[in-house]
């Protein structure tokens, strides 16, 4: 009898001993009868238990039943093992998906933090609207403490730009004088013959064209702080007048006899160097005595470098807001151009700058669109031979009022010869201290 006819035989009973071996609920199914057999795994175990115990001759060899009962597990835990593979992949894959969509929603949040943080690092280094944690700053941060309670007067130097007003606002906001006016006068803004009127008033007809009373500046700052700004190119015949306003607070209206008495602080600023100017003749020296109480030097923005990174994201962010973009990042190389730059503008040609690359810059990056000569130095490094534009423009100016005998209006006068206005050139001999010497 050959193997097949003896696996026809045993089929009876082969599936009579599998639904013995199996659970009520398991399937069993019988295949080419005789020569497949279909049971769940446990059946299985239990098939083969229950034909060892019979002896039943199945064609092959129990430990075959094994070895395939052994395949069979082999097979199906592979099976569920790759399952659980392919799960954990997808799982993995789903959370690196999640993980990489919070990186860069991450990136994006840190990014548009990070000029807002620089900006509050900048404000915890700055002094109302002075930005800077330099040792040069800091010394006018303490100046600034020592003399802003006092009423003393105040006389503030700097080069243009550096940010003498901020400063002179800054004493202002400290002193005891806070809710009073400060009031402003620019005495290179205002013409020479105003200058008075502005300053202390005048009555009505006081001269032609004056149709009603003005009340000065002086009065307008009674009880506050007046800053007398470029007072270097203040007039030399109403220095006598500011001197006794200034020492004894009183002064008169022009057209008027009466004596008025106001009570307030002065601060002053110049570019100039008042000394030279008394030298010159342009500025009294007595003034400059009342004036110089309290001297602040505001040092040049080539000397406090230091604070060029600070400065440069305080405009960032205050440009940002007043335009409505949305600068992110500084690159390095842009600060460290920044910084290798002298900036004979200071402060303020460092924040035109800042604007105008925050208006032009296309994305989140800032771009400086303007070509910095960092080759270029400040005139004090300059070749001590040189004159400045300024001192040749008042030698000119000096040679052709000697040359008409300093007659300044008419078709032969200075003005004329210089393609100026007589106004215009009265200006530029007070900016300069031009003034007719005795014979």
């Amino acid at each position: 009898m050959n193997t097949r006819e003896k696996r026809r035989k045993v089929a009876p009973k082969l599936t009579q001993l599998a639904v013995e071996a199996v659970q009520p609920d398991e399937p069993v199914r019988v295949e080419n009868v005789g020569t497949r057999l279909l049971l769940p795994e446990t059946g299985m175990k239990r098939l083969v238990r229950k034909l060892e115990a019979h002896q039943v001759d199945l064609g092959m060899q129990t430990e075959e039943l094994h070895q395939a009962q052994d395949a069979v597990e082999t097979s199906r835990n592979a099976n569920k093992l790759l399952a659980l593979e392919i799960g954990m992949r997808k799982d993995t894959e789903d959370s690196l998906r999640m993980a990489l969509k919070e990186i860069k929603l991450l990136q994006e949040r840190l990014l548009a933090e990070n000029l807002l943080l620089q900006y509050e690092v900048a404000q915890n280094f700055n002094f109302g609207e002075i930005i800077g944690h330099s040792r040069a700053i800091s010394q006018v941060f303490d100046k600034i403490e020592q003399i802003a309670p006092q009423n003393a007067t105040v006389l503030l130097q700097g080069e243009t730009g550096t940010g003498k007003g901020i400063v002179a606002r800054a004493i202002h906001a400290r002193s005891s004088r806070k809710d009073r006016p400060m009031v402003t006068i620019n005495c290179t803004a205002l013409p020479a013959n105003l200058i008075e009127s502005e300053l202390f008033g005048r009555e009505k007809g006081a001269f032609t064209g004056s149709s009603a009373q003005q009340i000065g500046r002086f009065e307008h700052a009674d009880g506050g702080t007046i800053f007398l700004d470029e007072i270097g190119e203040m007039p030399i015949e109403l220095q006598s007048k500011l001197l006794r306003a200034i020492q004894d607070g009183e002064f008169e209206r022009l057209g008027s006899p009466r004596t008025i008495k106001v009570g307030v602080r002065i601060i002053a600023a110049s570019n100039r160097k008042l000394e030279e100017e008394i030298e010159k003749g342009s500025f009294r020296q007595d003034l400059y005595y009342r004036l110089n109480v309290f001297p602040i030097v505001i040092p040049p923005l080539r000397e406090r470098k230091g604070d060029i990174s600070l400065l440069v994201n305080f405009f960032v962010a205050k440009f940002n807001k007043n335009t409505g973009k949305k600068i992110e990042t500084i690159p390095k190389e842009t600060l460290q151009m920044l910084e290798c730059y002298d900036w004979p503008g200071n402060v303020r040609e460092l924040q035109s700058v800042i604007e105008r690359a925050v208006i032009l810059s296309k994305g989140t990056s800032l771009r400086i669109v303007d070509q910095f000569d960092t080759s270029l130095k400040a005139s004090k490094t300059s070749d001590p031979g040189l004159k400045s534009l300024a001192d040749l423009e008042r030698e000119h100016i000096i040679q052709v009022l000697q040359k008409t005998n300093w007659r300044i209006e008419g078709t032969n006068g200075a003005a004329a010869i210089l393609d100026i206005n007589p106004s215009t050139l009265r200006a530029r001999m007070r900016k300069f201290g031009v003034r007719r010497t005795s014979p």
